[in-house]
């Protein structure tokens, strides 16, 4: 199987619910296990917050989420005219935030960020594992 979508969002926080809703109804679609679903709407919620957050870029810029299953593997990325790639950082106790890449490396089989091919913004992505059946 060799599916993919790609969505693509204004740079607000109502963006982050919006793509939450579209992946959880796409991976129902692709008849992913609920619990794998969930665990992708959880990091690309950390990823489009980030993407919405943090990403300095000139008015109108849009982010993009795409996903794909493809020979047993759920790939989710997002897509930001910013260039400066994320990078974990440690949180205290008593922070608010900071802890989405980490949520990101403990839950994902595998991740990353990239500069686009296009040369304009990066790719942040996450891979999971799709059990066969």
């Amino acid at each position: 199987m060799n599916q993919h979508i790609e969505w693509r969002f204004p740079r607000t926080p109502r963006s982050v619910g919006r793509a939450r809703a579209l992946l959880g109804a796409q991976a129902r679609e692709w008849k992913v296990s609920d619990e794998l679903a969930g665990t992708a709407v959880l990091l690309l919620s950390e990823l489009m917050t980030n993407a919405c957050r943090h990403a300095r870029v000139p008015p109108g810029r849009e982010v993009w989420a795409r996903c794909g299953l493809t020979d047993g593997t759920l790939r989710v990325e997002v897509l930001d005219a910013n260039d400066v790639l994320p990078q974990p950082r440690s949180a205290g106790p008593d922070d608010e935030s900071g802890r989405g890449l980490a949520l990101v490396g403990a839950l994902a089989d595998a991740w990353g960020a990239s500069p686009r091919d296009c040369g304009i913004g990066k790719t942040v992505w996450f891979e999971l594992a799709v059990p066969a059946g």
